[in-house]
């Protein structure tokens, strides 16, 4: 089959590849429960040491977290929910 000829052809992965984007969803959802745990850690050490005004820093890397563990857990049913997008 030709370059493009295959690139033409639809796709049409086997079934189990849809379990593929559950187990990537699971990886970034414990990736996420890390980053929650660091983020916790630099925050306490920020309170010992007592340096003013570092909360927005931190709070910016938790909402960076939740918007990464949002877009992982939803890239599944998006894909699901696109259907065939073969040409």
């Amino acid at each position: 089959m030709s370059g493009v000829a295959w690139m033409l052809a639809g796709f049409n992965p086997d079934p189990e590849a849809g379990q593929v984007l559950g187990v990537l969803a699971w990886c970034a959802s414990a990736a996420g429960v890390g980053g929650l745990i660091v983020v916790g850690i630099r925050m306490s050490l920020q309170l010992r040491r007592g340096d003013p005004g570092e909360g927005g820093e931190h709070f910016r890397g938790v909402f960076y977290i939740a918007l990464g563990c949002l877009l992982a857990a939803t890239a599944g049913p998006l894909v699901a929910a696109l259907g065939d997008l073969s040409l």
